[in-house]
């Protein structure tokens, strides 16, 4: 079955900007019927060429529940909702911040997986594309919490990636750099300027950027690859 096909469903968490805004985007354009979720609409109002929009909390599994019962299966899961968390040194980070990082970054997306990916495993096909960041794989320094969870996303998709790579289902993370979003517009200065010096090309990186990889991960053209972590960090990943 070709990707274009528009029996094939995406849903994109993370929808209403960033990132998961412009991966609905292109897999909309690559023929998929694109559901969005995130905790508020889009500034702009749900785009008319989704098939619907759902406001979900996806630290909550019982609000994932609810959007799995109402959505039904998915043929591609795209786990973009995210939050930067504190920006301070690590002796500073209160529980409650470290905890909301953690159960917004990766036990959502342990969530999201949990409720989609039996579906995918039952039609014998399924995509699953998880935003980590580049700080999972080296850490970035007042972004203790951010930089855990980011890991955590990095591990928990070798781990699923491995239960289910006979089922026809892939899953991979994506390892971004700074991408201009409005994500990193809350970001410290110098914590940002920091990121930026360790980039050779120089520059953040877009979020249509990431969407066109998502879009490969997310299709039939990616078949013999699983479990990996993509780096889309402008050259700054060294593994």
């Amino acid at each position: 079955m070709s990707p274009s096909n528009p029996a094939r469903r995406a849903l994109v968490t993370g929808a209403a900007q960033g990132i998961g805004f412009a991966a609905c985007a292109r897999l909309h354009r690559d023929g998929y019927s694109v559901i969005g979720a995130d905790l508020r609409m889009p500034d702009d109002g749900c785009p008319s060429e989704y098939e619907a929009f759902y406001s979900v909390d996806i630290s909550d599994a019982s609000d994932v529940s609810r959007l799995s019962e109402a959505v039904g299966a998915v043929d591609v899961l795209v786990n973009s909702a995210g939050v930067v968390g504190p920006n301070q040194p690590s002796w500073e980070v209160s529980t409650e911040s470290w905890e909301r990082t953690i159960a917004v970054n990766l036990t959502g997306t342990f969530n999201m997986m949990r409720a989609f990916v039996p579906g995918m495993r039952a039609a014998g096909w399924g995509r699953v594309v998880n935003i980590a960041s580049i700080a999972g794989k080296e850490g970035n320094p007042n972004l203790a919490a951010y930089s855990a969870s980011k890991a955590g996303v990095i591990g928990l998709t070798k781990a699923v990636a491995k239960e289910v790579a006979a089922d026809g289902v892939l899953v991979h993370s994506i390892a971004p750099a700074v991408i201009a979003t409005p994500m990193n517009a809350g970001t410290d200065d110098d914590v940002l300027a920091y990121m930026l010096s360790r980039i050779p090309m120089g520059r953040s990186g877009t979020a249509t950027e990431v969407a066109d990889l998502v879009g490969w991960l997310a299709s039939e053209a990616c078949s013999f690859s699983t479990g990996a972590c993509h780096d889309i960090s402008g050259g700054r990943a060294t593994y």
